[in-house]
C-alpha cells in the first residue's frame, strides 16, 4: 500500500492539488482534511490533478464527491485532470462524471 502525496498550489479563490499515490480508505482522511481546509480559506476554485494518482478506491471517491458539493454550494467548481485507470473506470462505471465540472483523461 503505498501513501499519498499532496502537492497544493494556491491563488486566491483557487487551488491545484496534484496527487501522488493511493487514495484509500487509509488516506482519504488526509486528502479531505486538505481540502477542507482550502474551503474554508475561500478557495472553492479547485482543479485536482489525477496524474500520479495510483489507485483510488470508494473512500476517496467519496471524499472527491463531497468536495464537489462543498465548492459547489459555495458557488465553485471542482475539476479532475489526468484521470486514468481505475479511477477512470469507476467514474465511468458510476457516471460519477457527470457530477464534476470536468474531467479530463490523463494525456497519453
Amino acid at each position: 500500500m503505498a501513501d499519498l502525496k499532496i502537492e497544493v498550489a494556491e491563488t486566491e479563490g483557487a487551488a491545484a492539488v496534484r496527487l501522488r499515490g493511493d487514495l484509500d480508505k487509509m488516506t482519504a482522511s488526509g486528502l479531505k482534511a486538505r481540502l477542507d481546509a482550502l474551503a474554508a480559506e475561500g478557495r472553492v476554485e479547485v482543479v485536482i490533478d489525477a496524474t500520479g494518482l495510483e489507485f483510488c478506491d470508494s473512500s476517496g471517491l467519496w471524499v472527491l464527491v463531497e468536495h464537489q458539493r462543498t465548492v459547489a454550494a459555495r458557488g465553485g467548481t471542482l475539476r479532475l485532470t489526468g484521470v486514468h485507470g481505475v479511477l477512470e473506470r469507476v467514474l465511468d462505471v458510476t457516471g460519477l462524471k457527470a457530477v464534476f465540472d470536468g474531467v479530463l483523461p490523463a494525456q497519453l
